[in-house]
């Protein structure tokens, strides 16, 4: 199942680590503190599970959204490249992701 992952998180330390969970399971960062991918429940269950154990007791709110197909066909996007063209650096760098194809509606 499709997954939405957001959260704000104060520490820069620990941000970035909820980041890394993201990435080690697979997900696509989509924004700076949202990624989106595949997770089967269990995999639900586990990616939460770490967070928690990697959050503690400090200040963080992580939520994570299963995105039905319908829905994930229906997304809508504003994407504007910096006018020399290229795109820009996600932060731990690499480009930005892209959900699918969809743009104005369409996949």
């Amino acid at each position: 199942m499709k997954c939405l992952v957001i959260y704000d998180v104060p520490n820069d330390g620990l941000r970035t680590k909820i980041a890394e969970i993201c990435l080690d399971y697979g997900l696509a960062r989509i924004q700076y503190s949202a990624f989106f991918g595949e997770l089967s429940q269990n995999r639900q269950g586990e990616i939460l599970q770490k967070m928690k154990r990697r959050i503690g007791k400090r200040e963080a709110n992580v939520q994570l959204y299963p995105v039905c197909e319908r829905d994930v066909g229906l997304c809508k996007k504003i994407v504007v490249t910096p006018p020399d063209g290229r795109p820009r650096t996600e932060p731990g760098g690499g480009t930005p992701s892209r959900v699918g194809e969809c743009r104005d509606g369409k996949r």
